[in-house]
């Protein structure tokens, strides 16, 4: 708890207000920052016990500042399983983001769709996931002090949420899909077999991150609602070799559409 405590100790002494949402940007989603009325700005590199990212698209700041007039801290960068880092290291700022005093958490991804019905570059609401990690960030002794030893999975996205979002993304002419996500380890995107493997499992998406941190946030009671940008396709027939520079068109060409529903969803929460 020490370390939770001494990361989150150093953001409030730089950013004194207490922030109602935590935001998690995946790769190249990290324009969203551009929304934001911007009160500081933190490297990882900076705040105790923090890990660093060490993926190019990911920038490793913490933004503090308001969208929607509501106080906000967002990872413009995460980390992920197959950066080497275990479980509870990945998850290690969602703990500090609940100690700052957030109460919804926003996450989002760029994924491969595996549901024949989506597009590069449609977005999916996350409304149930499947983790094929071998690890998890709640193994070992649990932290009573944020939450029970066998935490409820029943609703691990927030249908309340989902529903605001799906309205919001009507009135705005927005194509989503509703799906379930699937998180692998990475970091070398699925064979075709294992694309299909996936399918079969019941999935619309896999990627490799998001997962991990809704388990911690689900832990401490915190709603959560994610939402993935389809930057490839497994689908029989239509899978094509993958750039990291494909990735990051695709997730820059959804970018506004996830934007719009993040500020309006955050908009409109009591």
């Amino acid at each position: 708890m020490e370390e939770f405590f001494s990361a989150a100790g150093y953001i409030q002494s730089v950013y004194k207000y207490k922030p109602q949402f935590g935001i998690i940007l995946g790769t190249g989603l990290g324009q969203l920052v551009n929304s934001i009325e911007i009160d500081c700005s933190i490297d990882y590199t900076d705040i105790p016990h923090f890990p660093v990212s060490t993926v190019e698209s990911h920038k490793g700041k913490l933004i503090c500042g308001k969208i929607a007039g509501k106080n906000v801290v967002v990872m413009q960068g995460r980390f992920h399983y197959y950066e080497g880092y275990s479980a509870k290291e990945i998850t290690f700022p969602v703990r500090v983001m609940k100690l700052l005093g957030i109460e919804r958490l926003f996450i989002s991804n760029a994924c491969g769709g595996v549901n024949p019905a989506h597009e590069v570059g449609e977005l999916m609401i996350i409304n149930d996931h499947i983790n094929l990690h071998p690890d998890n960030p709640l193994r070992g002794p649990n932290l009573d002090e944020f939450g029970p030893r066998f935490p409820d999975m029943s609703e691990p996205y927030d249908r309340k949420m989902i529903a605001q979002a799906l309205h919001i993304a009507r009135e705005n002419n927005i194509k989503v899909h509703t799906g379930v996500y699937a998180s692998v380890t990475g970091p070398n995107l699925e064979t075709p077999a294992e694309y299909k493997f996936i399918r079969v499992l019941g999935a619309d998406a896999v990627g490799m991150s998001t997962i991990p941190e809704c388990l911690v946030a689900r832990h401490m009671g915190i709603p959560v609602f994610a939402i993935s940008v389809i930057t490839d396709l497994g689908v029989e027939g239509r899978i094509e070799e993958v750039s990291l520079e494909m990735v990051l068109a695709a997730a820059s060409k959804a970018e506004p559409n996830m934007t719009k529903i993040f500020e309006e969803l955050i908009a409109r929460q009591d």
